[in-house]
């Protein structure tokens, strides 16, 4: 079980670290769109970040950390 959540917070942050470099390139177009894109890609991390901080704290559970 441990490592089944360790794997999956590392794609967590895989996933999490992909959609800040898009965040950051999307800052450097200057199309129409560039405004609603860019809150669609901040709304993405926030949910990302969420998943993230729920399986360390599921690890950290099932690691005995809480204990």
């Amino acid at each position: 079980m441990v490592n089944l959540l360790t794997i999956g917070f590392y794609i967590a942050i895989a996933v999490l670290v992909i959609v800040l470099v898009a965040g950051v390139v999307n800052l450097t177009r200057t199309d129409g769109s560039q405004a609603s894109r860019s809150n669609k890609l901040m709304r993405l991390r926030v949910l990302v970040q969420a998943i993230a901080i729920a399986l360390l704290c599921a690890l950290a559970l099932a690691a005995g950390a809480f204990s």
